[in-house]
């Protein structure tokens, strides 16, 4: 992708962000707000030889009003391992010789959906269009990040019928290039469904994919497992575990997150 394509999508996702914030800002009184934090643990050698660990604790508010939804995430992330593998791209760069480890600020996310389709009745079908931009706040030199903006805009597909739900993405995600590595933009999606045991507790599968962004390493495959529970009106929890089948994801990982909803 030349200079001027993406300095294009990058005025127009700064313009996009733009007109949300004035959006949510004057709906402010009649929306609804959560905060969510926890932790995610991953580990898996992205097909070289030594393991990378990655610990990520995100700190992310939510903001609700009719059929927007705005998001901000700012994450703590800790990496041990050789170098040259991030969270969300995997490995991207030559690896060094020896473990380190590496903590600091995260790359921070901020995100726009809008619920284009809400199907009534019992078993209503839902259709999101969300806009994301990952700013490059990681230090690149620390190896916590590439240095370098984002960009992806999904679509996100939600049908319950009864007590479950099946839900899909498909996506694209425009990388930013470090100095001297040009990463290809890539189409994303998931799948999966949940089930409702009861009103406060549920469990589901996704299957995630991603093309690979390099043409040396590899696409992303993998399961995730999880189970959420609404422990009161304002609190709820939820857990997970994941399995990765390609060298673009982590051999394995697990998580918990808690949110309050005010």
């Amino acid at each position: 992708m030349n200079k001027k394509t993406k300095k294009t999508i990058f005025a127009g996702a700064v313009s996009l962000l733009a007109a949300l914030s004035s959006q949510m800002a004057c709906a402010a009184e009649a929306g609804s707000f959560s905060l969510t934090t926890g932790l995610d643990y991953s580990s898996g050698k992205y097909g070289g030889t030594q393991s990378t660990d990655i610990l990520y604790i995100p700190f992310t508010g939510k903001y609700e009003r009719g059929p927007w939804s705005f998001k901000l995430t700012v994450p703590y992330v800790r990496i041990t391992g050789p170098g040259g593998v991030v969270k969300d791209v995997g490995a991207y760069k030559t690896a060094g010789a020896t473990r380190t480890t590496e903590s600091g600020l995260g790359d921070v996310v901020a995100a726009a959906t809008y619920n284009i389709y809400a199907g009534g009745g019992a078993n209503p079908l839902l259709v999101d269009l969300t806009g994301k931009v990952k700013f490059g706040t990681a230090d690149q030199n620390k190896g916590l990040g590439t240095g370098e903006n984002d960009y992806a805009a999904q679509a996100d597909i939600y049908k319950t019928i009864d007590k479950f739900t099946a839900f899909g993405t498909i996506g694209y995600k425009v990388f930013g290039d470090p100095t001297g590595i040009n990463l290809d933009n890539v189409f994303y999606g998931s799948l999966g469904g949940s089930y409702r045991y009861n009103q406060k507790t549920s469990a589901g599968l996704i299957l995630d994919l991603r093309q690979k962004a390099l043409s040396t390493s590899s696409p992303q495959r993998e399961m995730t497992a999880f189970v959420s529970h609404k422990i009161d009106k304002t609190w709820k929890a939820q857990g997970y575990v994941v399995k990765g089948f390609a060298n673009g994801s982590p051999d394995w990982g697990a998580g918990a997150m808690v949110s309050y909803a005010f």
